[in-house]
């Protein structure tokens, strides 16, 4: 599975979240801890910052090939700053029809949005889904699709079903594009295993997802993850745990103080400056880490006195 990373706080070297730690998304790519495969298939970032020319604009990187052979990110890196992030290595299977093209490589951003979007997970059969999909999706954003990716047009699902920016619309949006694709796999009777660990970015706000149906189409997942980890590779436990698998949160001030690491001075997110969601906790003190679990949506929005923060369930 993919590797997510999104940051909101003051602004800080991107090179001290993407470089610098032992454990950064681009040493993920080689070394992840919860995944055991390289990320070989491109990766990518988004950053506000205002310093930029256009500050309310994300600056996008992408490149399609293994991050940690990446020889432009030494040099583009360490010149940035910024106060959002969202960054992403891409895994993809292991064979001749994966498509290596910057136009593959998360995050994914479209005019008429203020949100950018990044995927740790898949949706199969996604292009037979679209049958019934896409009369739910609106032409400003299907011509905008570049890509051969499901994150690209569950984008561009989202983006068409969301009513407004606000937290509840964002929520109301997410439980009704699991609903279509939910009725779109009983009408084609193509269920499958549906991983959606999402995570939708826009200025200083990170909205992340974690959510998805086993293979008979249920959304109401319950098991060990931790468990049935313990099953080999490609078995059907060890799938089930991909899905149960937690998205992480981290809160905290005075990130910049602790560099070449994630670490932060961690207290409630009412009182912190900063915050983070990832597909893995990345300090030694995981406890610090707050868990996504299945089922559930984090929101958080930087504002002048802290990170306001509200965690809830989807209802699918």
């Amino acid at each position: 599975m993919c590797r997510v990373l999104a940051y909101i706080g003051p602004e800080i070297p991107l090179e001290s979240l993407l470089l610098e730690p032992e454990n950064s998304l681009i040493n993920q790519s080689l070394d992840p801890e919860l995944h055991p495969l390289l990320q070989l298939a491109g990766w990518g970032f988004g950053a506000w910052s205002e310093h930029l020319l256009k500050p309310e604009e994300p600056f996008l990187y992408h490149r399609p090939m293994a991050a940690f052979y990446d020889d432009n990110a030494k040099g583009i890196i360490p010149s940035l700053q910024g106060s959002t992030l969202l960054a992403h290595v891409r895994a993809a299977g292991y064979n001749s029809r994966t498509v290596l093209a910057d136009e593959n490589c998360h995050p994914f951003s479209f005019e008429g949005t203020p949100w950018v979007i990044a995927q740790n997970g898949a949706l199969p059969n996604w292009q037979i889904l679209q049958r019934e999909l896409l009369p739910h999706c609106e032409d400003r954003f299907l011509k905008q699709m570049k890509g051969t990716t499901d994150t690209e047009f569950l984008y561009v699902l989202l983006l068409s079903l969301l009513k407004g920016e606000s937290n509840e619309d964002v929520k109301t949006g997410f439980e009704k594009m699991l609903k279509v694709i939910l009725d779109a796999m009983k009408k084609l009777d193509l269920y499958a295993l549906t991983k959606l660990k999402i995570a939708l970015v826009g200025q200083n706000r990170i909205i992340g997802v974690n959510y998805g149906c086993d293979d008979k189409g249920n959304a109401n997942v319950t098991g060990d993850w931790k468990k049935l980890r313990e099953a080999d590779h490609g078995t059907d436990d060890y799938s089930l745990s991909m899905l149960l698998e937690p998205m992480y949160v981290l809160t905290g001030k005075n990130f910049q103080d602790y560099s070449e690491s994630f670490n932060v001075d961690v207290c409630p997110a009412n009182e912190a400056t900063s915050a983070i969601f990832a597909s893995e906790p990345l300090t030694e003190e995981r406890d610090d880490w707050l868990g996504i679990e299945f089922g559930e949506i984090v929101t958080l929005k930087r504002h002048s006195d802290g990170i306001a923060q509200t965690i809830s369930k989807l209802s699918v």
